[in-house]
């Protein structure tokens, strides 16, 4: 039976993880009958069925705010504790109201109550579950605990409560085993593992045209070779690796092209690696303004690019990154079938690399050997080297759309199988045993 399912974050919009892997899931949702809305901070998704509140963006004045005094701090001042509780009631009536004005069955939470971005959210999502029962899966890319920057905080009862939430009707996702095994171990949650996926049983098209005009737009001659980073400027993305890789072969005219924005870390590193690549003669060529989301639902600008023209642009694709929830990147330039070159991370170490895939690999420095091999499959080309060829089918077998589909059909069942009932289908007035009081005197 098809259920109108919303999708709930900080933002939807651009080329992030949580934004692609929300839009695979919708993708999947609705070739099986169900209708997906999204509520978010930022959208570039349809606006019809979408739901936009401001103070849902970690960005938000007020919530970055909240953040720069409860995060690298162990005390919190009452003035930040009253504007944590104002926002969470004003998200709490705002989720409501989507919940209401779109019809809502299910909710999709993506990372708002894993990764402590916007405290405000992830307690009214905690307090709105809670409330109105409603059947919830939590899609969990990134826990606070993985984040150094979390480590010393002012929130700890916030973090206990929301971050995740253990409520009755919320299900797990995690997206990788040792994700699984910590949540289990920390907060005695069981969680599902779903894999990020792509759909490899319908490989890309390739408009050579339009690479063309790609590496015209950013200024690549016709004997230039472009080395994709396919990630956001953040320091564990390991960049600086790469700098070092492009350096050694300059040679060869690579130009190093990095397609993700800064993210939300913070400038410094960024502007370091920029200098670096001045410094070690490398050309770095930053085109995140100009590169949009292969799911787009309006209208890209003039002068703007899908994604999937960027990575079908590429020579070499590196991977160079010290830690990944998972690693979209990698996935999507297997779906191109490019050569790669990464370093092993842990969840690579884990949850890829038994499977028998064929990459250039690191550990946490570049060796000769891996400077010889991009050579050899730079000057040579991909006809050189089967890697991508064997890589494809075996993400065919382990990270396609169908293993996606299996899971969330599971979980679906299971949720609507359970003593549960759509906060759009109760009775009016009715409110959850465990919090009456709170519940009608939010009631909207």
């Amino acid at each position: 039976m098809s259920k109108r399912i919303g999708f709930i974050s900080t933002r939807f919009a651009g080329t992030d993880g949580v934004s692609l892997e929300a839009a695979k899931w919708a993708q999947v949702l609705e070739q099986d009958g169900h209708s997906c809305f999204w509520f978010a901070g930022e959208l570039d998704r349809c606006a019809a069925c979408s739901y936009l509140a401001p103070e849902a963006h970690f960005h938000h004045g007020q919530i970055a705010h909240i953040s720069e005094n409860v995060f690298g701090r162990t005390r919190r001042d009452p003035d930040i504790t009253d504007l944590i509780h104002s926002l969470r009631a004003t998200l709490k009536n705002k989720l409501r109201e989507f919940i209401r004005e779109f019809d809502i069955e299910l909710l999709i939470v993506q990372n708002a109550m894993t990764i402590p971005m916007n405290v405000p959210l992830g307690l009214a999502l905690a307090e709105t579950i809670s409330e109105t029962r409603m059947p919830t899966i939590a899609h969990h890319h990134d826990f606070f605990w993985e984040r150094n920057r979390f480590a010393v905080n002012a929130v700890g009862e916030y973090l206990s409560m929301a971050f995740p939430a253990d409520l009755p009707h919320v299900r797990h996702v995690v997206i990788n085993s040792p994700a699984q095994r910590d949540l289990a171990h920390r907060r005695g949650i069981a969680g599902t593992l779903i894999p990020n996926v792509l759909d490899f049983d319908q490989p890309p098209k390739v408009d050579q045209g339009e690479i063309q005009r790609f590496r015209h737009a950013i200024g690549l001659a016709p004997n230039d070779l472009m080395v994709l980073q396919p990630t956001r400027l953040i320091k564990r993305k390991g960049i600086e690796h790469v700098i070092e890789l492009v350096k050694a072969l300059a040679h060869l005219r690579c130009k190093l092209v990095i397609s993700h924005e800064d993210g939300d870390e913070g400038a410094g590193y960024s502007d370091w690696l920029q200098a670096a690549a001045r410094n070690n003669g490398v050309d770095i060529r930053l085109v995140t303004e100009n590169v949009v989301s292969p799911w787009r639902e309006t209208t890209a600008a003039s002068g703007q690019f899908s994604l999937w023209t960027v990575y079908a642009a590429a020579d070499l694709v590196t991977f160079c990154s010290l830690y990944e929830g998972f690693g979209n990147g990698l996935l999507e330039a297997i779906y191109f079938k490019k050569p790669i070159i990464l370093n092993r991370y842990e969840t690579f170490i884990s949850d890829i690399e038994p499977l028998g895939f064929e990459f250039i690999t690191l550990d946490g420095y570049l060796t000769p050997e891996v400077v010889t091999a991009a050579r050899r499959i730079l000057r040579g080309g991909n006809e050189t080297y089967a890697g991508p060829e064997r890589n494809y089918a075996i993400a065919r077998r382990h990270f396609s759309y169908q293993v996606l589909h299996r899971r969330l059909q599971s979980i679906m069942t299971e949720l609507h199988g359970a003593d549960t009932l759509p906060f759009s289908r109760r009775p009016k007035g009715a409110v959850s045993r465990s919090s009456e009081s709170l519940s009608v005197r939010l009631a909207v």
